[in-house]
């Protein structure tokens, strides 16, 4: 059943609507996080799966959602459910056609219990957020609203602490190791790789898969120690949501990974986590990136990639110690999108390699991840023979 809803931000700015998804029957729904934006055109169903968004109410800049509905295949993390806290939308659309759709839209957000406003002037709220920054914010959802309701939610949305210094890594990771997936070739000196869960998308591991890979997916806080016991040929830190100054347990395993000379490759918060173990700083983003046509130059090539970006977190470049170097640049705000170092087999990048949803060009980050390891397989291979 839809009820009235209103978006209440910590400004005091209300953005009414109907609510669709998940609500309270009898009752008023209050859900508070930090409203964010995504110019994405498509692929609602990968953004709202994105343990990334964890904390965070998206809303959609496309105006028409809902016309693909929901297939089984698209969702982006192991629990197959939403992360997100809430969804905004111009319009929801009344019909689905494609020919993996399971469900709705409206169906999906109902049984992961995520509520959903649509009617609203998304073009009004993304203006406001572009100009005064990411905010907290508070949907509220009732049969009936009364003053005494929206006073709560602005209270709510007033009070709510934002992202700063929140570890929330921890929360949306594995609770234990697998194995996500094993070297179909073995005889050919099959590949290892361990994967730091910080908030893993889903296609990021079948990017690993599909090269020979043996994937093992590990918790946000698994002891380096155990990782170096295995001797993989190389680590990923992954992707994932909060402020990465939070994950302490995160940087204090990097630098023991560090000190192993292991290639590791840091994707969105792993970059972050990288950088801020190698001596960077991190900062808090106005508006931060968030979807999937961000251009950014590659400081060599001078190449301009188009690509996926969900981070409200940057590295700082002034910050940056003399052993790393800066390797691409957003176009959209000259903040730095990329690292390397300059001896180790260590890089980062800060934008989403792996996309879904999103363009696929900086696909090629993951051959020269792979590049780092076939070396440091050789290297392992003649210090045993030797």
């Amino acid at each position: 059943m839809n009820h009235p809803a209103v978006l209440v931000l910590a400004d005091g700015t209300l953005f009414h609507g109907t609510s669709f998804g998940y609500a309270h029957p009898d009752a008023p729904l209050f859900q508070t996080a930090e409203v964010v934006f995504n110019t994405a055109m498509t692929g609602y169903q990968e953004i709202l799966t994105d343990p990334s968004y964890a904390e965070q109410m998206v809303c959609l800049t496309y105006p028409h959602i809902g016309n693909t509905g929901i297939n089984f295949s698209d969702n982006e993390n192991a629990a197959q459910k939403i992360h997100a806290k809430a969804l905004i939308i111009r319009e929801l659309s009344l019909v689905e056609s494609n020919w993996q759709c399971k469900e709705t839209l409206d169906f999906f957000l109902q049984i992961n219990q995520t509520p959903g406003i649509t009617g609203v002037d998304t073009r009004a709220l993304t203006s406001l957020i572009r100009d005064k920054g990411a905010q907290m914010g508070c949907l509220l959802i009732a049969p009936i609203l009364t003053e005494a309701h929206i006073q709560k939610a602005l209270n709510l949305a007033q009070t709510t602490a934002g992202l700063d210094n929140l570890d929330l890594a921890i929360q949306v990771t594995t609770p234990k190791p697998y194995i996500y997936a094993t070297a179909k070739d073995k005889m050919a000196n099959p590949t290892e790789i361990v994967v730091y869960d910080f908030g893993v998308k889903q296609n990021i591991l079948r990017l690993l898969a599909q090269r020979n890979c043996t994937v093992t997916v590990v918790p946000a806080d698994y002891p380096a120690e155990k990782v170096i016991e295995q001797m993989p040929d190389g680590v990923l830190l992954s992707n994932g949501p909060g402020d990465p100054k939070a994950c302490h347990y995160a940087l204090n395993n990097t630098k023991k990974l560090l000190a192993q000379k292991i290639p590791i490759f840091g994707i969105c918060l792993g970059y972050q986590i990288l950088g801020l173990s190698l001596g960077a700083q991190t900062l808090k983003m106005k508006l931060g990136h968030h979807g999937a046509n961000h251009p950014v130059m590659c400081r060599h090539s001078k190449k301009v990639f188009i690509t996926s970006q969900n981070h409200g977190f940057a590295i700082e470049e002034s910050s940056l110690p003399k052993q790393l170097i800066a390797t691409h640049h957003s176009l959209f705000d000259g903040s730095l999108q990329g690292i390397k170092h300059q001896t180790l087999p260590v890089f980062g990048f800060q934008g989403h390699p792996e996309a879904a949803p999103g363009p696929q060009e900086m696909g090629v980050l993951f051959e020269e991840f792979f590049s780092l390891v076939q070396s440091y397989q050789h290297y392992k291979l003649t210090k045993i023979m030797v």
